[in-house]
This record gives C-alpha cells, structure tokens and sequence, in this order.
C-alpha cells in the first residue's frame, strides 16, 4: 500500500526536517527579531525599567550569560525553555502583549526550530546583527495605498506595446538569477461554461456563454518555489541582492511590500523544491506576491480572473480538455492522480497547450482572482467579468491537481471552491492570512494584463479586504 507523501509529511514531518540543519538567517533569525530582540537588546523599551541582562541583538552578547544559549544542549538553554512553559508561568517567553493583554507565545513549530537550532550547535554567522522588526500583518488601508501608489508611479515609466507588438519574454527578478517565462494571449471572444451533455458536467459550470477577453501575458509555468521563496523569507531575498547594485528606490518598494510571518511548517512537505510550483499559499499571499514582483520588476502583475484563466486553458478550443474529449490522453499534458507519483512534480514537463502554457490542466490547482459563486455565469459581463471578493469563502481555483484522480475534475471548464478546511490544522487563532497548509494541491500563475491599471486598480486587485477568516463586522453605515 502506497502512502501519498505529503500526507505522510504531515504526520511525521517536524518543522525543520531533522536531515537537513536548520538555517539560521531563514528560519532563526525571524523568530528572534519578531519575538526576542523586541525587549532582549541595548535600547530596549518594552521592559520595565528599560534595561535586559540577555543582549539577543549579535552572536557576542547573545552567548555573554552562558544559560542563555548552550550549543548542543537545548535543555539547559533558556532560549529554548522559557519559550515552552505553561502559559501561567511568570519567565514564559514572549510575555504578554502589554497592550492587549493576550499571550504571544511561540507556536510549537518555532519552538522545534529553536530546539533543533541549538541541538545543531546553534550555529549564528560571526556578522550576522538582529533588529527589532514588527510581526507582519494586513497593512492599514492608508500605508498600503501609499505603497500601491509608489509601485504604480515606478510601473508608469515602463515602455507600453500595443497588442500586435506583444512578444514572449523573459523576466528576471532583480538581484537573482529566478527567471519567469511570460506568454502573450491574444484578445478574442470564447464560449465559457460547459455543455450540458458533457461528461462530467457540474451544474456550476453553465450556463454557457460568450465572454471577450482583453489581452495579456500569462506565466509559461506554475509559480515556483524559486521565486515565492525570495518573497517569502525576505532576509534571504537581501542577502541575494547585496553583491548587486539595485537602485535604492526599488528596494523600498519592495521592502514595503507586506510579506509572509514564518510558517510553522516546512511548506514543500518534502515533496520539493527546485523546479517546483510553490504550493499552499493563501489567495491573499498570491496576490501579495504579485505586488511584490510588481514592484520590483516595474510590471504590473496579479492573478487571472475565472474567465482569463479559462480562456487561456482552452487556447482556442472548445472541448472537455485542452487537446480534445478523450481523457485517456491525460497523461500526455498533465499531472494527476494515476501518474504523480501522489506529489507535485517539476513544472514544464508535460505537453503544452496551442498557446505554449504548460499545466494549465494537473499538477497543482491555481488560483484565480474570483470569488466563487455557482450561479455567477447567469448574470456575469460578457466582457473582462470579475466576480470580486466580498468574503473569505469561497474563492475559485481551476485546473484539477495531482491528488486528482478522477478525470472530470481536470476538464477546462471544471470549478473549485476554497474552503476553511484548506487550513483546519493551523494551530494559530486566528488562522494565518497567508497559509492552507492542508491544501497541498494549491498553487497559482501570474498575468501582465497588456493594459496598465490605474493606482486605484492596482489596490484593488491586490488586496481583497476580506483576507482573514473572520473579518471584523461592518458597523451600520459603512
């Protein structure tokens, strides 16, 4: 009996994996400057008298009190005990939020990394120097329009094509050698929705009509871990810019941009990396991720609508799949549950669609930019239609996965809906804005539509306001 993977990973997986050693500029020093340093360094404010004898802020004074941090012993270090008391302990760490009053505490996946850390010998680069930073979260309304507004004025000065000059390109983030492939989709009318006499056919997929679509770019391939990373764990995305000679400019830009908190889990679910799609992320993170390639390449990025997604799955088209009605040529275009392997694999490895796109259909589900609404298609524009979001569930995803084992669930025209149980062994209250880690099928592509939105919709597109799973109630009038 074969056991999926990332099943298996769930349940045996710790945090960090005990095989590989834990890296300190990724996975230490977050939790540290997040949580320690905040009160643990020189000029420390949240104390009471305003002085701390533990210095977290540099490998020399973090070591001075010996009990603080003894390598390879994390029993004895109170850099690890302190943080896994009971909750009514006095020395718990992080303590109360003197504000609100509600404990900070470390989830059980930080303190793993931490204990792993110093059973490893607790390893910190000689020039590695921590800062107090702020846990990230939503931004306020204010900030985040000033930021859209920046990244708009520097995607302004891009060069605009017209439709006939639209080229496939190559693009590159800045500072790394992570390319992205960008497909140009032509515009044109299609017939959205499936017949009622196709197999498979799920209600929500009628009734059929006629959509046009403007043009635009479309990912060649599934985001990769390759490029979520860098937005992920920004110390590393510095790191790599450092040796480059980046305008300041954009750095901001792209230093403002809201990003991930640390996972409390390894979010392959060591199923891999390199080469491959980027999985589990909320629709919130995706769309953070693209205002964050945004401004850091100076091309407006975001998710597909239903309708782009589906058009440019179907590629001029009007069958079941991109290549026709038979699915006993699945295997031939896509990832899915009779030849996976039960785990995403390598993008671009399968047969493209007319359009040259690789795994529209299989290896992981995409997001898309809608909210799902079964009876939408009844009443949606015939041009550009965008159902936008109003609450946290249920958005559409497309395409079907590699944990998908029936073939109606790969067809062009077949719909998804997010779910809470996506995220239901998040430990965290309230669940993370930016992780499903139970939805290991989950992954999404980008688009540049040929068209450069205004500022106004740049925000929108990027930031839904319904992102947490349970929103603040709107109070009467607004």
């Amino acid at each position: 009996m074969k056991i999926r993977p990332s099943l298996l990973a769930l349940v045996l997986l710790p945090a960090t994996p005990l095989c590989a050693a834990v890296d300190f500029e990724k996975d230490v020093r977050p939790i540290l400057e997040i949580n320690c340093v905040r009160c643990h360094n020189p000029k420390a404010t949240d104390v009471e008298d305003g002085t701390t004898d533990v210095d977290l802020s540099s490998k020399e004074s973090a070591f001075e009190v010996a009990s603080t941090i003894v390598p390879g012993t994390p029993e004895k270090s109170k850099l690890y005990t302190t943080t896994i008391l009971p909750d009514d302990a006095k020395k718990l760490m992080p303590p109360k939020n003197k504000v609100t009053g509600m404990l900070e505490r470390l989830g059980k996946a930080e303190t793993d990394i931490l204990k792993a850390w110093i059973t490893e010998g607790a390893k910190w680069p000689e020039e590695a120097k921590l800062i107090a930073r702020k846990k990230e979260t939503a931004t306020d309304s204010g900030s985040e329009e000033q930021v859209v507004a920046g990244i708009f004025a520097n995607i302004s000065r891009a060069t605009n094509v017209l439709e006939g000059e639209m080229k496939p390109y190559t693009g590159v983030l800045p500072g790394t050698e992570v390319k992205f492939e960008m497909i140009p989709i032509p515009a044109g009318k299609f017939k959205m929705g499936s017949s009622e006499n196709e197999a498979g056919r799920k209600p929500d997929e009628g009734p059929v009509h006629e959509v046009e679509i403007a043009p635009f770019w479309m990912d060649k391939h599934e985001v990769t871990w390759n490029a979520f990373e860098l937005f992920m764990y920004p110390n590393e995305e510095k790191k790599a810019r450092e040796s480059q000679n980046l305008p300041l400019a954009l750095n901001q830009l792209t230093d403002a941009v809201t990003r991930p908190t640390q996972p409390y889990v390894e979010m392959s679910f060591g199923m891999g990396k390199e080469g491959f799609p980027a999985i589990s992320m909320t629709q919130h993170a995706a769309n953070k991720f693209c205002q964050w390639l945004s401004a850091k390449t100076g091309h407006f990025y975001r998710l597909p609508t239903e309708a782009e997604w589906e058009y440019a799955a179907r590629a001029g088209t009007t069958t079941a799949y991109p290549w026709g009605d038979d699915p006993q040529q699945i295997g031939q275009y896509a990832w899915w549950g009779k030849n996976a392997d039960f785990k995403y694999q390598k993008v671009g490895k399968k047969k493209p669609n007319a359009w040259g796109l690789h795994d529209m259909i299989g290896n992981v589900i995409e997001w898309t930019l809608d909210q799902y609404d079964p009876a939408y298609y009844a009443n949606a524009p015939a041009a550009n239609p965008w159902n936008r979001a109003t609450k946290p569930y249920p958005h559409s995803a497309r395409g079907g996965s590699w944990d998908d084992e029936d073939p109606a669930k790969l067809r062009v025209a077949a719909r998804r809906a997010s779910d809470p149980s996506w995220k239901i062994q998040d430990p965290q209250l309230p669940k993370s804005i930016w992780y499903h880690t139970d939805a290991q099928f989950l992954g999404f592509r980008i688009v540049r539509p040929l068209k450069t939105p205004t500022a106004e919709e740049m925000f929108a597109y990027w930031n839904s306001g319904v992102e947490k799973d349970n929103p603040r109630l709107k109070k009467p009038g607004e």
